[in-house]
C-alpha cells in the first residue's frame, strides 16, 4: 500500500511542480518591457517636436501609446533618477541621492517584488545602481546592440511573465556613435535654450546621430517584441531620462530641460493608442503602477526603507487610472534635488531642491555664497566657446554666468516663460505662490529626511566607492544569476 503511494506520488510530483509554476506565474499577467534612454532631453525626438531628429522607431511607439506630457525626474542624473524608477523612493529617503550612488540596505526594488509574484526579471546594459540584493535582476547582456541576447530571455520560457528593462547607453556622451551622415550642423535647428554657434552645431549633430542609434535599439526590441508574439501581451514604458549635458540642456539642473521626460506607455487593447495625458507624474510612480497592473496591491508593500516619519511604502502612487483615461489627476506637486558632491570635477557644495506644480517651479539653492562648478556642463569646448562668444555678448554672458551662479530662491511662471529665463522670486505679485511651493518643498524634505546642506555634505557615504563597491563589481556579480 505504502509502495502504491509511494509509486501515485512519484508520477504525480512533476505535475503538482509544473502547476505550482504556473499558478505562481499566473498566466495572463502582462509582460513589462521598460525602455530608458541615457541624457536624452524628452523633447529631441520627432514625435515630441523635433524639427531635425530623426526618430522613426521611438515616433512610431509614440503613436501607439499614452502620452504623459508631463512626467517629471525627481534628479537630474543617472544613478539616482534610476534607484527612484525602481523602488519607487526618492532619492534621500532611499539613500540614493548623489550620482554614482547606491540604495540602504534592505531596501526593496520592482524586479525583487516581481520576482517574488513568478515574473522572470532582467536588465540589459546599464545597470547604475547597487547593492544586488536591492536589485537582484538577471543581467541580459551588457551590450545594448545584442538583439539575440534579449529575444532568448523573452522567449526563454512561454509560462513565465517576465519583466525586461533595456537600458541604452545612448545618447550619452561621449557623442560617437549613430549615423553621422543623417544630420548636417549646418542645417539643424538649434533649440532655443542653447546658444547657437558653431561648436554647438557640431556637437548637437552628434547628439542627434546617437539619439537615432538608440532609436535603432529600440525598433531592434520591439521587432524581436512582435516576432516573440509577444505584443499583445506586453506593457511597453518609453522614459527619455533627464536631459543632455549640453549647458542648459538639463542635466545637473532642476530646469524642465533637466527633469521633464518624454513618457510614453504602449499596452494595446487597454491603453488608447494616440491618447494624451497633462496628470502630473513622476518616475517614482512607475514601480506602484507596473505593481498594479501585475495583479500586486502597492499600497501593501513594505519598501524596507521608512521615511523620516516611519512610514514603510512607496513614495510613488499608481497612475493606472490615467493609463486607462478615467482620471487626468495624480498629483498637485512634484519634487526634485540635485546634489552636486561626488559629480566629477566639482569643486563646491551646491545642493538644489525644487516643487512645481502644472504652472509654477520653485527651485531653492541652499549654498548660493558658493561657485556652482562642474566637470559637466562648467568646462570643455562647448562652455568655453559661449565664453568666447559672450566677450561681446552681454545677454551670453549673463546667461553663461547664471550657469555657475544663482540666487537662493528662483521662481518662474512656466506658462508665460516655459525656458525658465525669468526670475520672479522677487516679485510681491506672486508672494503667495512662492509661499505655497516653499512650504510644499519644506513638508517633502521633512519627510525625506533631507537636511539640506548636512546631507550634500554626507554623499561620499552614498556612493559605491567609498563603500569599497563599483559599479562594474556589482554587474560581475550578477551575471550568470537567473531569476
Amino acid at each position: 500500500m505504502r509502495s502504491n503511494l509511494s509509486r501515485l506520488v512519484g508520477l504525480l510530483l512533476p505535475f503538482l511542480a509544473l502547476t505550482a509554476v504556473a499558478a505562481a506565474a499566473e498566466p495572463g499577467r502582462p509582460n513589462f518591457l521598460l525602455i530608458v534612454a541615457d541624457d536624452l532631453n524628452g523633447g529631441d525626438l520627432g514625435c515630441m517636436g523635433s524639427p531635425d531628429v530623426k526618430s522613426p522607431h521611438i515616433d512610431r511607439l509614440a503613436s501607439e501609446s499614452i502620452n504623459l506630457r508631463r512626467m517629471f525626474t525627481p534628479a537630474p542624473t543617472c544613478s539616482p533618477l534610476r534607484h527612484a524608477l525602481y523602488t519607487g523612493l526618492f532619492p534621500v529617503r532611499s539613500g540614493a541621492y548623489p550620482n554614482h550612488t547606491m540604495a540602504h540596505d534592505g531596501t526593496r526594488s520592482l524586479f525583487g517584488i516581481l520576482r517574488d509574484r513568478g515574473y522572470r526579471v532582467g536588465l540589459q546594459n546599464k545597470s547604475h545602481v547597487a547593492p544586488a540584493a536591492s536589485f537582484p535582476f538577471e543581467v541580459i547582456s551588457p551590450d545594448a546592440d545584442d538583439v539575440a541576447a534579449f529575444r532568448r530571455f523573452i522567449t526563454r520560457d512561454a509560462r513565465q511573465p517576465w519583466l525586461a528593462v533595456f537600458a541604452s547607453s545612448d545618447p550619452h556622451s561621449p557623442w560617437d556613435r549613430g549615423p553621422r551622415n543623417l544630420y548636417d550642423p549646418a542645417r539643424i535647428k538649434v533649440p532655443p535654450y542653447l546658444h547657437d554657434n558653431a561648436v554647438t552645431r557640431r556637437n548637437l549633430a552628434a547628439y542627434f546621430a546617437e539619439i537615432s542609434s538608440l532609436d535603432r535599439q529600440v525598433g531592434d526590441c520591439l521587432a524581436a517584441l512582435d516576432a516573440a508574439g509577444q505584443r499583445e501581451n506586453t506593457v511597453v514604458v518609453f522614459l527619455s531620462e533627464q536631459g543632455s549635458s549640453f549647458p542648459y540642456g538639463g542635466k545637473w539642473s532642476l530646469y524642465d530641460t533637466g527633469i521633464r521626460g518624454a513618457a510614453f506607455v504602449r499596452w494595446p487593447g487597454r491603453i488608447r493608442a494616440g491618447s494624451a495625458s497633462d496628470a502630473l507624474l513622476q518616475y517614482v510612480d512607475v514601480a506602484p503602477t507596473v505593481l498594479e497592473i501585475a495583479g500586486v496591491d502597492p499600497r501593501r508593500i513594505d519598501t524596507g526603507c521608512p521615511d523620516a516619519e516611519g512610514q514603510r511604502g512607496f513614495d510613488g502612487k499608481s497612475f493606472l487610472p490615467v493609463l486607462l483615461g478615467s482620471s487626468d489627476r495624480l498629483r498637485d506637486v512634484v519634487f526634485a534635488q540635485h546634489t552636486t558632491v561626488g559629480i566629477n570635477g566639482y569643486k563646491q557644495p551646491y545642493p538644489i531642491r525644487a516643487a512645481r506644480d502644472v504652472r509654477y517651479k520653485y527651485i531653492r539653492n541652499l549654498a548660493p555664497e558658493n561657485t556652482y562648478d562642474i566637470a559637466g556642463i562648467h568646462r570643455g569646448e562647448i562652455i568655453e566657446s559661449w565664453q568666447a562668444d559672450a566677450r561681446d555678448n552681454p545677454a551670453l554672458a549673463a546667461r553663461v554666468a547664471w550657469l555657475f551662479r544663482r540666487p537662493a530662491e528662483e521662481l518662474y511662471d512656466l506658462e508665460a516663460d516655459p525656458l525658465e529665463t525669468r526670475n520672479l522670486a522677487g516679485n510681491p505679485e506672486l508672494g503667495a505662490v512662492k509661499s505655497r511651493l516653499s512650504s510644499a518643498l519644506d513638508s517633502w524634505m521633512r519627510q525625506q529626511g533631507d537636511k539640506g546642506m548636512e546631507t550634500e555634505l554626507a554623499a561620499p557615504s552614498r556612493q559605491p566607492r567609498a563603500a569599497g563597491r563599483t559599479e562594474k563589481s556589482e554587474l560581475k556579480e550578477r551575471r550568470g544569476k537567473k531569476s
